[in-house]
């Protein structure tokens, strides 16, 4: 099997020792960057299977590199390190287009099991444990989803979703007409409970129908059940 190849862009040389010990223990052969702009030409121009950012950085940082990857459709796994405790800055990552965060100072089983759940994701996101008669293609209309390809186009245009919005979109679409609340999606599509960030479930489906929705503000496709949560418009509901 062939080696992962993890990016670490962090400014602390003692942390970067630490997390590229332990990713060598799960596969990786890592790659350094100290400096934002370093770190960001790297994600850009290599192909990676798991970034791992810090938010403080000089020069550049991590919130603007994250924004800039997601950017340029770049679909590997990100996971977020930030010694900030402010809500707003962990919500703002996830909005941006990062996968997960870990609080520094955080625990090394802590920050392996992060990795491990990515990883877990990337493998059912690749087909390789997909449950048998899963359907790869579905057409809603104008809106086609390839599961397989992880590609979604509306009017034959190809619409670049971030893997947390392409995961909104598939967990809701997958089960089209059954409503679920903020926290079932959190749970469901972020992999684990992220207990007070109920806003990063809005934020996230207001990008994707601003993205898939032919009108937003009257959505076809993801509709709000006001005092609930969210739905996949039900099959019969398609004219």
């Amino acid at each position: 099997m062939a080696q992962k190849r993890g990016l670490v862009i962090e400014d602390d040389d003692r942390i970067y020792d630490l997390i590229s010990m332990h990713l060598m223990d799960l596969g990786f052969e890592t790659e350094h960057a100290k400096e934002g702009p370093i770190g960001l030409q790297k994600a850009l121009e290599k192909e990676y299977d798991l970034i791992v950012l810090d938010l403080m950085l000089p020069k550049l940082d991590g919130f603007e590199i994250c924004k800039r990857i997601r950017e340029k459709n770049k679909q590997v796994p990100l996971l977020m390190l930030t010694a900030r405790t402010e809500e707003l800055d962990k919500v703002l990552g996830l909005e941006l287009g990062a996968d997960d965060y870990v609080t520094k100072p955080f625990g090394i089983r802590e920050f392996i099991a992060r990795v491990k759940a990515l990883m877990r994701r990337v493998e059912i996101d690749r087909g390789d444990n997909a449950e048998e008669g899963r359907a790869e293609i579905l057409q809603y209309g104008s809106l086609v989803i390839n599961f397989t390809n992880r590609t979604v186009q509306v009017d034959g245009r190809q619409i670049a979703l971030t893997n947390k919005e392409f995961d909104l979109l598939e967990f809701l679409a997958r089960n089209p007409g059954r409503a679920f609340n903020r926290q079932q999606l959190l749970d469901t599509v972020w992999g684990y409970q992220f207990d007070g960030y109920n806003h990063t479930v809005n934020s996230h489906i207001n990008r994707l129908r601003s993205k898939i929705e032919n009108d937003p503000s009257n959505p076809k496709y993801v509709q709000t059940l006001w005092g609930y949560g969210y739905r996949f418009m039900d099959q019969g509901e398609e004219k």
